[in-house]
Order: C-alpha cells, then sequence, then structure tokens
C-alpha cells in the first residue's frame, strides 16, 4: 500500500494590508486637499456656465412658445440681471409667462477689452440688438423690432472684476438661432 503525503503550499495572503490601504487614504487625501484649494479659482466660471445656460434656455423658451402658441412674445432684458418673455395677446393685452433672474451675482455685462463674438452682430452694450426699444418672437421663430424688421443681436454677461467669466449669447434674427459662446482666454469659443 502506498501512502500519500499531504502537499503543503505556502499560505496565500488575500487582499490589502493596513499599510497599504493607510498609504492609500494619505494619497486621495493630499489629492483632495488640492482640489479643494482650486475650488474658488474655478467658482467663478462654473457660475457664469450656469448663467449662460439659464439665459439660452430663457430664450429658446421665448422662441418655442411663439412657435407653439402662434403668438408673439416680446423678449425684454430688466434691470441688470433678469430675462421676461411677455406673450403679446389678441387682440389686446399681454400675459407674463416666465421671468428669469440670474444667479450668483452674474450680471449683463460687457468687459471693454473683449471683442466681439464671431457672430459679429455688435458689441456696443451688454445688450445689444443694434439700438432696438422692443424685440419680439414671431410664430415663425423669427425675432424682430417694433418695426417688424428682422433684428440680430448679443447678450453679453459676467461676473464683475473677472473677465474670465465673460459669457455671450446671439440671436440671428431672421431665423431665431441662439447661440451661446465662453470666453477662452484669446477668442470666442461655442458653447
Amino acid at each position: 500500500m502506498i501512502t500519500r503525503m499531504p502537499i503543503v503550499r505556502p499560505r496565500q495572503d488575500a487582499g490589502f494590508s493596513l499599510l497599504e490601504t493607510g498609504i492609500l487614504l494619505s494619497i486621495m487625501t493630499i489629492l483632495a486637499g488640492f482640489a479643494l484649494l482650486n475650488l474658488p479659482a474655478i467658482l467663478p466660471t462654473m457660475r457664469a456656465d450656469a448663467a449662460l445656460n439659464q439665459t439660452v434656455a430663457q430664450l429658446r423658451t421665448g422662441r418655442e412658445l411663439a412657435v407653439s402658441q402662434r403668438r408673439n412674445v416680446e423678449l425684454r432684458f430688466l434691470d441688470d440681471d433678469k430675462i421676461q418673455l411677455v406673450r403679446l395677446d389678441v387682440p389686446t393685452g399681454t400675459t407674463v409667462l416666465s421671468t428669469v433672474t440670474l444667479e450668483n451675482n452674474i450680471e449683463f455685462l460687457l468687459f471693454a477689452e473683449l471683442p466681439d463674438t464671431p457672430d459679429s452682430f455688435g458689441n456696443g452694450s451688454a445688450v445689444d440688438f443694434s439700438g432696438a426699444a422692443r424685440l419680439v418672437f414671431l410664430s415663425d421663430g423669427t425675432l424682430v423690432d417694433g418695426l417688424g424688421d428682422p433684428v440680430s443681436g448679443s447678450v453679453f454677461l459676467g461676473l464683475a472684476d473677472h473677465p474670465e467669466t465673460a459669457r455671450a449669447v446671439t440671436i440671428l434674427g431672421a431665423t431665431g438661432r441662439i447661440r451661446g459662446y465662453r470666453w477662452a482666454r484669446t477668442s470666442w469659443t461655442p458653447q
């Protein structure tokens, strides 16, 4: 009779040791600390991006409401930070559809040292629609002035004393196309 000897295998360690886990946690804590130190530099641009998204959304809402309700919708820029949409009812009267206030101290603001957007609709003021006193989205989606002529323009916004937060929205009057831009240190880039 042959007896077999049991095979002895070395013990395999599974998982991580306490030392390895401690080193990993230390590295993660250091990286999180660096991220928190950079947060104040990133916050203004994040806030400007949020305001740009608010502005684009409000303008697109105005255009879409004009088309879907088959009613003219007036676009109003109030104070330094409000956009209001007003439906022009038939035969007379108005209905305020929506008023949006830009958040986080972002306001309609034109930084003097920055050029016009690539659309070149003008940068004479923070809200520049070639001097049009009234802006209306028609039921076909176009943007017109008080005389019914298509008008294109730009809306500039940002946080005072922070040129890196410069944002712009342009509207092509003939089609109602709305486009957002971010200032990228040397040029405007589409959103």
